[in-house]
């Protein structure tokens, strides 16, 4: 598509609102995405280090129960 001007090229044929609205709500959504995406991961690998802390505790209680 051409546009004689920059102006026409943001009026884009006059849906402009309908067209830079879907660009708007598609940035939105891959930003909401991407966030969430490192949110959970960043929750996941806080609830996998806890893990390991519990059973890294569980074991050392169950030797110290042993020597005793």
């Amino acid at each position: 598509m051409h546009f004689e001007s920059f102006s026409d090229f943001l009026a884009m044929g006059g849906y402009a609102s309908y067209v830079w609205g879907a660009y708007g709500i598609s940035f939105v959504a891959l930003l909401w995405i991407l966030f969430s995406s490192l949110s959970k991961k960043r929750r996941l690998a806080a609830e996998i280090k806890n893990k390991i802390a519990r059973e890294h505790r569980i074991k050392e209680a169950k030797k110290l129960e042993n020597t005793l």
